[in-house]
């Protein structure tokens, strides 16, 4: 199978860590993030080897537009801490049985953004906000392999009002509520909606998803969830 042919391209002042803390960045300098949204084609971007997809067309999910995505900044959550937070730990939705520790991903020298080395893990990027911190705390898994369903294969089956829980390494957990699902041609991503670096804490996680192009080796669409801190 092909790499990813998707593109992301954060706010380039969001490089090393969370949003305008970074000391030492090049602010003209604007990375291509690849992986974090063609995540589920398969194929790790350090050499790890590629994944067969289970069965790709019986389970395609297309043209997903549910809720309204929340506008950032000028959302009606309010953030009331001022201290950075910690990094996340773990991910718990209980609506759909996930509950897996998190594995961090950063951009690589080429610009690209690793995607995770097994189908069953969830990451997130460790140099984008952290979840509680201003902006969108972004995390990216697999939606199947080989042997069958991979970490996100459950991401379209949410729906607004469910919950989605971030345990951080200091044991504190935070609860965020799913707003809306948006399915996007990979070519017409909206990265800085995405990637958002300013406004309230939010979530966004990515998948694939769309018809699977067989000559190509990846899906056509990257699902996204969009959550905002809950009440």
């Amino acid at each position: 199978m092909t790499s990813p042919a998707a593109t992301g391209r954060p706010p380039s002042d969001s490089e090393g860590g969370r949003p305008r803390r970074n000391q030492g960045h090049h602010p003209k300098r604007r990375r291509r993030i690849i992986a974090a949204v063609a995540v589920a084609t398969g194929i790790g971007l350090g050499g790890t080897g590629t994944w067969v997809l289970l069965d790709p067309t019986t389970h395609a999910v297309r043209d997903i537009d549910i809720g309204e995505v929340p506008v950032q900044p000028g959302s009606d959550n309010t953030i009331t801490e001022t201290a950075p937070a910690a990094p996340p730990q773990r991910i718990r939705i209980a609506s759909i049985g996930l509950d897996k520790p998190l594995t961090g991903l950063r951009v690589q020298q080429d610009g690209t953004l690793a995607a995770p080395g097994d189908p069953a893990d969830v990451g997130w990027w460790s140099d984008g906000p952290r979840p509680g911190d201003p902006g969108a705390a972004v995390f990216v898994g697999h939606v199947d392999s080989a042997t069958g369903p991979a970490a996100f294969y459950g991401l379209s089956s949410l729906r607004p009002g469910d919950r989605i829980t971030i345990r951080s390494d200091n044991g504190r957990e935070l609860a965020f509520t799913v707003r809306a699902l948006r399915s996007y041609e990979k070519d017409a991503f909206p990265d800085s909606q995405v990637y958002a670096t300013t406004g309230p804490p939010a979530l966004r996680l990515i998948t694939c998803g769309g018809t699977y192009d067989r000559t190509q080796g990846e899906y056509r669409d990257n699902l996204v969830v969009y959550a905002t801190l809950a009440r």
